[in-house]
């Protein structure tokens, strides 16, 4: 299944791309309007986050002695620090938000060693566990952004459904009649039909592509010099460590898709690539990053599995960094075909969290209480954003997010009703 052309490794790269693309120009969009900032500086914002992404996604693929995990994972900035870096921003200025990345992404970095240690609590109920809430609490996502995306005006609408749920039938058909490439790129096409639908329905916008520069030219510290406050240091080291419990499910998630066991080393060498990403990301203007889960749907329904085609899809994110006119070709992409696309590739996710809990005893009730407490606060929280609202905003970092609920709540009672078996 690996040996492709280049032309169709290209466009399996692609895939990637498209894939996590709206995901990655999201957080330059909601971090610069919150602070102001003018129509240009989104605008580099947008063309920052996209080199740096496939800067940091390279990095990741990259194996060597010292980084890089060597799976096909996907890099984008985490959505966990949306919110603190806007806060960061209104009350100490943008040199503030990228000094606390850049010290953040070293702390990372330095603790990565001990970080992968923590393997051994890592069995596969908890492994299952939080790679199906993964998959359950992006489903919200995907079913949203079927039916239009929240706050459109015709969320819901006859249109959208019937055009997110023919680009997942078109995509389910191709699974269905073809084998091979085109089963790979199904997700691909799906998109590509799905978009000349909706420019035959007149719901898509060229506006964005018309507006755009031709070259964008990517400077570090553009927004000044960075500042180092102790409390936005404090404050986006949290936002790593939570992003580091959820690249951990990611990357024993691919692991089990690739077949691969990962040893502490491994996961290490992918924890260290992440705190390199964040500190590249600080000097670039940009955001501190974590692995994408949406990838790993699309790996495991494509079955591409080795990284040659993520390398190409963090090849075209620098050029797409460099290239605005060409990137804001991907934002014509209608809102509802991307859910529809989405429900295949999340839906994967959960198949394999699913797949993963199939290896744990369940004999013993204990793993079944694992299971559904951790699930159940995941799926919880996810659908209950304002849960912690009453919280101070170091508690609410670490909790707001239901996949780092859920993995915590697994890795705890794994812990307190399975320790024999850890100390083993």
């Amino acid at each position: 299944m690996e040996n492709y052309k280049k032309g169709q490794t290209f466009f399996l790269g692609l895939q990637h791309v498209l894939a996590m693309y709206a995901g990655a120009v999201i957080v330059p969009l909601i971090v610069g309007s919150s602070l102001n900032l003018t129509v240009s500086q989104i605008s580099f914002l947008i063309g920052a986050d996209l080199l740096t992404s496939g800067i940091a996604t390279l990095l990741q693929v990259w194996r060597n002695r010292f980084f890089g995990i060597g799976l096909p994972v996907v890099l984008g900035c985490t959505f966990t620090a949306v919110f603190p870096m806007i806060s960061i921003g209104k009350e100490f200025g943008m040199g503030a938000i990228y000094g606390a990345i850049i010290t953040s992404g070293l702390i990372v970095f330095i603790i990565s060693h001990w970080f992968g240690k923590l393997v051994k609590l890592f069995p596969p109920v908890v492994t299952g566990s939080i790679v199906s809430i993964i998959g359950v609490t992006l489903v919200p996502v995907a079913m949203n952004n079927l039916a239009g995306g929240v706050g459109s005006p015709d969320f819901g609408s006859t249109t959208n459904l019937l055009l997110g749920f023919g680009v997942l039938l078109f995509i389910l058909l191709l699974n269905r009649i073809f084998k091979g490439y085109i089963q790979a790129i199904s997700v691909l096409l799906g998109l590509a039909v799905g978009t000349v639908a909706g420019i035959l329905l007149g719901i898509v916008d060229f506006t964005p592509v018309r507006d755009a520069s031709w070259v964008h030219i990517v400077m570090p510290f553009q927004f000044g010099m960075p500042v180092f406050n102790v409390s936005a240091i404090l404050t986006m080291t949290i936002v790593a460590l939570v992003s580091m419990v959820e690249s951990t499910g990611v990357f024993l998630a691919l692991g089990e898709i690739c077949g691969r066991k990962l040893t502490e080393k491994d996961l290490a060498h992918g924890y260290r690539a992440e705190g390199l990403a964040s500190i590249i990301g600080g000097i670039f203007n940009s955001f501190p990053y974590t692995t994408f889960s949406q990838n790993v749907g699309l790996v495991q329904l494509s079955k591409v599995r080795g990284t040659n085609v993520v390398t190409i899809c963090g090849c075209m994110l620098v050029v797409l960094g460099l290239l605005p006119k060409f990137a804001a070709l991907a934002t014509i992409i209608p809102t509802a075909v991307l859910g529809g696309a989405m429900v295949a590739m999340f839906g994967m996710v959960c198949a394999a969290g699913i797949r993963m809990l199939g290896k744990a005893d369940f004999s013993d009730s204990n793993n079944m209480l694992i299971v559904a407490c951790s699930i159940t606060l995941g799926l919880g929280v996810t659908i209950t954003p304002n849960f912690f609202g009453q919280f101070p905003q170091s508690v609410r970092i670490l909790f707001e997010s239901g996949i780092v609920t859920g993995a915590l709540t697994a890795v705890v009672l794994n812990m307190l009703f399975n320790w024999k078996d850890i100390r083993k």
